[in-house]
């Protein structure tokens, strides 16, 4: 589980932070069962309402603009739904150009450092490495 305080945010914000986590899932028009995974992860992390939900997941099939992703993200929640977002790009193991640019115009929206997504990029594929290696040592418990 990841460490943040997404759950402590305003409703508002979580609904926005879930918009642009659907927004990223067809970012490259495909939808792999890991960011899948991932999504769904995340949305329950947002502890949004039922109805909410709903809307959510409509919004995987006919995701809104990302101006309309953008415009209710606080300080935050911007930030959260970019570390979630860099994650999902990753999720199927590569980050395409057209993921790459919306990341970089989240940064800028959210007036982040230059290397903000590179950062993120980083810490992501460092993240994935360290859960490979778990499994690794999982399979090799046995006696």
């Amino acid at each position: 589980m990841l460490p943040d305080t997404l759950h402590k945010l305003p409703q508002e914000e979580r609904f926005a932070y879930a918009k642009l986590l659907a927004y990223m899932t067809r970012v490259d028009n495909e939808l792999s069962i890991d960011e899948m995974a991932m999504f769904e992860q995340r949305l329950g992390t947002a502890l949004l309402s039922p109805k909410q939900r709903d809307k959510i997941r409509k919004a995987l099939k006919s995701p809104p603009s990302l101006e309309e992703c953008l415009a209710g993200l606080g300080e935050e929640a911007g930030k959260l739904a970019l570390r979630d977002a860099t994650l999902m790009a990753a999720a199927d193991g590569t980050v395409d150009e057209d993921e790459l640019e919306a990341l970089e115009t989240i940064a800028d929206h959210l007036n982040l450092a230059e290397d903000a997504v590179e950062k993120l990029l980083a810490w992501t594929k460092e993240g994935y490495h360290w859960m490979s290696s778990g499994y690794d040592l999982m399979n090799n418990l046995s006696r």
